[in-house]
């Protein structure tokens, strides 16, 4: 307390503020506030060095709210309207004051104008914070605490992730709780967040969960493939938060506390089977929360949304992001490529058989990459064993690949022998192996019609339809003999005969 009489004792002896400060042990900057709350008191100084220090202390310590002038309230009136424009994209306090001086043509000019405005931005309460402008960012991130459901059918207890997304400007919160952190998970909560909102921001700021952020790094972060190509399909960028930097995602953060009082503590007695019933009944509890007015003003989150950033959010696209999955393959001497999941084969331009290529797909559709061009596009099929084909990929050798069909193969083998055509009808069902006929048949120009009929005849017998069994009929000469077993034994001095057991 006695570093303020110092103060006033050497402010009243037109001391500089260095010395001041030097004498004070005080900053220059703390210096500089203090003498500018004492001339705002418009106290003389003699007044000033009379009062207590008690009395002193108060006096500089509390926030002049009210101005002293007519030309002061028009600037204090201007500043309300001017924190509301600031966080319109592109409006700077430049832009403002010059319609402040149209309006009021004796006003402050800019030096003074701004030292007022941030003056009065610390003495204010803003119904909103002015650092992020409308429809910049969205933050997410990922709740410390679970949120706890039932599952009907183990009846055991189930913890559910939550997802947090807020708008930089408006505070407007979306709240979505999930199985797990994956990317998966991550991509659907942050679409369901945009959908949410009603439109896409420029940039999403995630935390460094691996699901978004492969590697970390304070200048060029390593976004995870499936995030940014689903960042790319709604035109926004990603820009994650810098390690052990929880300022940059202080919003979040901040949304995070906020839910864990006007949601979980809501939900901490009611018994939910199902993780879609949790969030169902999460819904009415954030309608209520983005409903609510914020305390440091009139408005609510949502009101400032429709006011401020709903304009300001770029539309979504006209279809929803699908996730994909990537594999890389090599091409097989036929020009197709196998999707293992589904089982099923596509095919690709024939130039590039035996090199490595990627694969990606979603619900819909197949995609085939080679050196970052897209070689060949066809719709999924789930038919295990089965081909899609373009005619205009294959070479001309490989061409009749695009004719195979059940009709197809049981017309080839009608022509060679009934017993073929009835084994290729069983191998056909239910699977419509292709390559497997195809290999049955094929044996026909190694040993013949005949040989081929009658090692399918014995396949059919012992109900092994397929080529192996075939191929191996064939190769140990099964097919030559009517019966396998041998009904009479050769005569032999150490077989005892049947009368032995008399």
């Amino acid at each position: 307390m006695s570093k303020l009489k110092i103060l006033i004792r050497l402010y009243s002896e037109s001391a500089s503020k260095s010395k001041i400060a030097r004498s004070t042990g005080l900053s220059r900057n703390t210096v500089k506030s203090y003498l500018r709350k004492i001339k705002s008191l418009s106290l003389s100084r003699v007044d000033l060095a009379n009062l207590s220090e008690q009395d002193l202390y108060k006096l500089l310590q509390q926030q002049v709210t009210q101005p002293s002038s007519d030309r002061l309230a028009d600037l204090y009136g201007f500043f309300r309207y001017m924190e509301k424009e600031l966080q319109k994209p592109g409006v700077t306090r430049k832009h403002l004051w010059q319609e402040y001086i149209e309006q009021f043509p004796q006003g402050y000019q800019p030096s003074q104008f701004n030292e007022h405005f941030v003056r009065w931005r610390g003495t204010e309460k803003p119904s909103f914070k002015i650092d992020h402008k409308a429809g910049d960012k969205c933050f997410i991130d990922y709740a410390g605490k679970k949120l706890p459901y039932i599952d009907e059918d183990t009846a055991e207890i189930c913890d559910a992730e939550v997802f947090v997304g807020i708008l930089g400007a408006s505070q407007l919160i979306y709240v979505e709780a999930s199985e797990s952190q994956k990317k998966e998970d991550l991509i659907n909560s942050t679409q369901s967040a945009f959908n949410y909102y009603g439109g896409v921001p420029q940039a999403l700021v995630p935390d460094n969960l691996k699901s978004a952020v492969k590697k970390s790094h304070r200048y060029e972060p390593t976004i995870n493939e499936m995030f940014q190509d689903f960042a790319d399909h709604y035109q926004t960028i990603v820009l994650p938060a810098r390690a052990y930097r929880p300022k940059d995602k202080a919003l979040v953060e901040g949304a995070i506390k906020i839910i864990y009082r006007e949601i979980y503590a809501h939900l901490r007695n009611r018994p939910l089977t199902s993780l879609g019933e949790l969030n169902e009944a999460i819904r009415p509890l954030l309608e209520q929360l983005n409903n609510k007015k914020l305390t440091t003003g009139q408005l609510s989150r949502r009101q400032l949304f429709e006011q401020v950033e709903k304009k300001y959010l770029k539309p979504l696209p006209s279809q929803s992001y699908q996730i994909k999955e990537t594999t890389w393959v090599t091409v097989m001497k036929t020009g197709h490529v196998l999707l293992h999941k589904d089982k099923h084969y596509y095919s690709v331009p024939y130039s590039y058989i035996g090199k490595k290529v990627k694969l990606v797909w979603s619900k819909d559709q197949v995609n085939i990459y080679a050196r970052f061009q897209c070689i060949a596009t066809h719709k999924r099929s789930k038919s295990a064993y089965n081909y899609t084909t373009e005619k205009e990929h294959l070479a001309s050798t490989h061409k009749f690949i695009t004719d195979w069909s059940p009709d197809y193969f049981r017309s080839w083998a009608r022509n060679i022998h009934p017993h073929v055509e009835q084994l290729i009808v069983e191998i056909l069902d239910p699977e419509q192996a292709y390559r497997s006929c195809m290999g049955v048949l094929s044996l026909a120009k190694k040993v013949g019609h005949v040989r081929l009929a009658a090692a399918c005849s014995k396949a059919l017998e012992y109900d092994a339809c397929n080529y192996k069994t075939v191929a191996d009929i064939l190769q140990r000469g099964l097919d030559f003999t009517d019966d396998p077993e041998i009904k009479d034994l050769p005569h032999h001095p150490n077989i005892r005969g049947n009368q032995y057991y008399k």
